[in-house]
């Protein structure tokens, strides 16, 4: 298996809102769609000096070797896209998300962390939207950096530090743009955790951690109504999430309200509060995983 480490610009490109289409015009009708979505993508790249990696369901993954050429391209597949056919009626969309940075290329597949971000930008947009990282933008030529806008920073499950996110203005006419609102500077973002006599803080420089029965959590609860791999809590931008893996439940108690139940569900967690593993504070769990966040410390 021949491996290359080198650096790389991983784009891909999605038909937005195909289950969709499939089930307006039935499936053979949105398979030739999709298909011609796909073909369109794959010749786009391919004049820009890029290269197919492959196509998942109505998704294709391609690269390039500067960053340069993935802007180009994804503009013009935007534009050239936009002047296909409805689909009795359903216009066709794609959202695109690039990202420049270290890959490895091995046996025609490309993997490492541009493929991660990558991915994590297309989740990002929206039909008819291109968004890269900072990294990218930082890389492209001058002439090319005035076609992108900030549009917000994002936590991203990995990376130690948010990832600044842009998009490009791939459209002619600047009445087709929504205008953004100024964003508020927001403080670092920080919750203090208390178990008995143990303190965790979460920040910046420790955005998340596990909690269970499992040995291997960050904090270990011992309460046999607990999972092994019961929740974790996660900072995303300026807040944490409690997000609930477990069989029984978390019980959160948020400071002078009622107790809420999450089962498989998430929660932003803000104030004060008591979190309770596997069963409520009215059963007398075994332990309490009291927070407090931000200027609530």
């Amino acid at each position: 298996m021949s491996r290359i480490e080198t650096n790389l610009t991983v784009l891909f490109a999605d038909v937005a809102g195909s289950t969709r289409l499939y089930e307006r015009v039935g499936n053979a009708q949105a398979l030739s769609a999709i298909a011609r979505c796909l073909d369109l993508v794959r010749s786009v790249c391919v004049g820009h000096g890029g290269r197919l990696v492959k196509t998942i369901g109505d998704e294709a993954m391609t690269v390039f070797p500067a960053a340069d050429e993935s802007v180009e391209a994804a503009a013009e597949m935007q534009a050239k896209l936009r002047e296909l056919p409805p689909v009795e009626g359903n216009p066709l969309a794609m959202r695109i998300g690039f990202h420049f940075g270290a890959s490895i290329e091995a046996d025609g597949d490309v993997f490492g962390d541009s493929v991660n971000v990558a991915a994590r930008m297309v989740a990002l947009a929206k039909g008819g939207q291109v968004i890269t990282s900072s990294d990218t933008v930082g890389v492209v030529s001058p002439w090319l950096r005035g076609r992108f806008r900030e549009l917000d920073s994002l936590t991203v499950k990995g990376k130690a530090q948010d990832i600044r996110i842009f998009e490009l203005l791939w459209q002619e006419s600047a009445d087709e743009l929504t205008a953004l609102s100024t964003r508020p500077k927001l403080g670092p973002p920080k919750i203090r955790l208390q178990l008995g006599p143990h303190e965790i803080e979460l920040g910046e420089s420790r955005p998340a951690l596990t909690l269970g029965r499992d040995p291997q959590s960050d904090v270990v609860i011992s309460d046999k109504m607990a999972s092994r791999l019961h929740a974790r809590i996660e900072r995303r931008r300026d807040k944490f999430v409690l997000v609930d893996q477990s069989s029984n439940g978390t019980y959160v108690t948020l400071e002078g309200e009622k107790e809420i139940v999450l089962r498989r569900e998430e929660l932003i967690l803000r104030g004060r509060g008591e979190i309770s593993f596997g069963h409520g504070t009215l059963a007398g769990p075994v332990e309490v995983l009291k927070f407090s966040c931000g200027d609530s410390t």
